[in-house]
């Protein structure tokens, strides 16, 4: 048991200073937005309209004020939960001394107009007291609740209720003034079941991991924003890498940076009309600015506003809270890689590109074919200086070569000569000043000898490196030496094992590269131990806890299930790149 903390068990469940484990969250959604239910019924965490908007439940960063939408027995409680299979609607069973009960959450999908919060109780043994509280705070206690924002409830008291054996309490949280019925409630929840089973049922993922792999892809749908593609990194801000720890960022902006892996895992899993949506939004969000990109964007496209700091205890007392981020005004010569592959992946799997996207996708070459040679702040967005990243540096020999790919099939104007003298410069400076015989190790960056950075493992995932290339190969397993934190875990970078927890997204592109190199039986060894550190409904944070096993860092992670699917993929395909 970790020291310092208080932990409280209320009918059941244990909450650790007033805060959930992350654990104990799942994940529903609309294509919206996103809510967090805890396993003991309460809705923590609600941003609305949309998932970068301000919340309406808050009590995920501030325990004591927070707004929150409680639903759970009186009485002492067990509780076990399950996604309906292939969907993103919950299902909680509540069980207690005198019945049971079966609390539904989802949020509708379909038409507008008719989407809801829906909270649905089905008592099924005996009989059961239920309680509910419900208590919205708007951008943290900052304004008033929309007057739009309507609870309707049917057969649910006034903040208690019990319910025959066969019987029904329903909710419905919409944020706007028409009414609704009970039954169009309930309608809308079994059409949205319907429609996430049809959704997932078409995912072309047939290997051994099929039920991780599916949730994961059933997690990126949940965090992609509808209206224009974009995938948010995670739905939540300021959930800390470590307990306490100050490294608490703003994560419900889209990213370039995870361009190459969502490319890859929607197109992988057949789900070619989200790949392009996302495809889409990166041009339009980068066009204004081309040939400069930022590193992140707002899901409608536009910047973020600056970062700010607010008055709030955090989670578990690990502040500040941040809202906005600033490594939105970074150099992260990375996501040229990014955007340049998405395209190829997209051209070798549609045929098109659509007419106008040859020309700033050539700006973009342009441009890093003159600013390779800059420092950034590389794909860890490091706050305290710039350094030649060579993982930045291979990136940029990946935009440029497949710029002057897609310049030979055609498909952007022809300044594909330049392209691939440059990409031939970039090789030569990275197997120059980015290789350290002394190590038989790729390094971080030139003046980051000494140091370690799994960062690296992406050169194959980049098309960089053969995965079973002799310099790449030795780089795996230098990496696994000195970045190891216990099993299959890694930490990201040298100095994370004093700052953070371990970085699920490495582990799985560990599991990747070994794919990659045919060493599928090494692979699907590791696969099994990382499945296993997933909560009980399959979801991950950005990190875990080596010592202790606890989820950190926003909840959940595109990125980790991104790399999740992808691993799946290179160990089903077993091939060597």
């Amino acid at each position: 048991m970790q020291p310092g903390v208080t932990r409280v068990e209320v009918n059941g469940v244990e909450r650790i200073d007033g805060y959930l484990p992350l654990r104990d969250y799942a994940l529903i959604g609309d294509g919206r937005t996103t809510a967090l239910v805890g396993r003991d019924g309460a809705i923590d965490w609600l941003c609305l309209p949309g998932c970068d908007s301000p919340p309406v439940f808050d009590r995920l960063l501030d325990a004591e004020a927070g707004g929150c939408f409680e639903l759970a027995p009186e009485q002492p409680f067990e509780a076990s939960r399950r996604y309906r299979q292939g969907t993103n609607v919950l299902e909680t069973t509540f069980t207690t001394e005198t019945g049971s009960v079966r609390v539904t959450d989802a949020m509708t999908v379909g038409d507008l107009s008719q989407r809801a919060l829906a909270r649905i109780v089905d008592a099924r043994t005996g009989r059961v007291p239920m309680r509910w509280r419900f208590e919205p705070r708007f951008d943290f206690g900052r304004r008033e609740p929309p007057p739009e924002l309507t609870l309707h409830t049917w057969d649910a008291g006034d903040g208690s209720f019990d319910l025959e054996p066969g019987a029904r309490a329903t909710f419905a949280l919409r944020l706007n003034a028409e009414t609704t019925t009970r039954e169009e409630v309930e309608r809308e929840l079994e059409r949205t079941s319907a429609y996430w089973m049809d959704w997932s049922g078409r995912a072309r993922y047939e290997g051994p991991w099929r039920d991780q792999v599916v949730r994961s892809a059933l997690v990126l749908k949940l965090l992609q924003y509808e209206p224009t593609g974009a995938i948010v990194a995670a739905p939540t801000t300021s959930l800390p890498e470590r307990i306490g720890g100050e490294l608490n960022w703003d994560y419900r902006f889209s990213w370039l940076r995870d361009g190459i892996y969502t490319m890859r895992a929607l197109l992988h899993l057949g789900f070619e009309a989200e790949a392009e949506a996302f495809f889409r939004w990166q041009l339009d969000a980068t066009r204004p600015a081309a040939p400069e990109v930022k590193p992140l964007y707002c899901v409608d496209g536009t910047v973020p506003v600056a970062e700010e700091e607010l008055d709030l205890p955090g989670y578990r007392g690990s502040g500040p809270v941040r809202i906005g981020n600033a490594a939105t005004q970074q150099l992260q010569l990375d996501n040229y890689g990014h955007l340049l592959e998405s395209a190829s992946r997209l051209r070798g799997e549609t045929g098109s590109l659509g007419s106008e996207a040859g020309a700033l996708l050539a700006s973009f070459a342009d441009f890093v074919a003159d600013s390779w040679r800059q420092p950034d702040a590389g794909i860890w967005e490091v706050r305290d200086g710039l350094h030649d990243f060579v993982q930045s540096k291979a990136m940029c020999w990946t935009a440029l070569d497949r710029a002057a790919t897609l310049a030979a099939e055609g498909a952007l104007p022809d300044r594909g000569s330049r392209w691939r003298a440059e990409a031939d410069a970039v090789h030569a400076w990275i197997e120059d000043k980015g290789w350290d015989e002394s190590i038989d190790s790729y390094l971080p960056a030139p003046d980051l000898a000494g140091t370690a950075d799994a960062s690296l493992l992406s050169l194959a995932l980049c098309a960089y490196s053969s995965a079973s290339e002799p310099r790449f190969a030795s780089t795996v397993e230098a990496i696994r030496r000195d970045l190891s934190a216990g099993g299959p875990l890694l930490y990201r970078k040298s100095d994370s094992a004093e700052r953070e927890g371990a970085f699920l997204t490495c582990s799985f592109w560990l599991v990747d590269v070994l794919g990659r190199a045919g060493r599928v039986e090494e692979g699907n060894e590791l696969m099994g131990e990382l499945v296993e550190l997933a909560n009980d409904v399959g979801l991950y944070a950005e990190e875990i806890d080596p010592e202790f096993g606890e989820l950190l860092g926003n909840f959940p992670q595109a990125l980790v299930h991104l790399a999740l699917v992808n691993a799946a993929v290179s160990l089903a395909e077993g091939y060597e790149s």
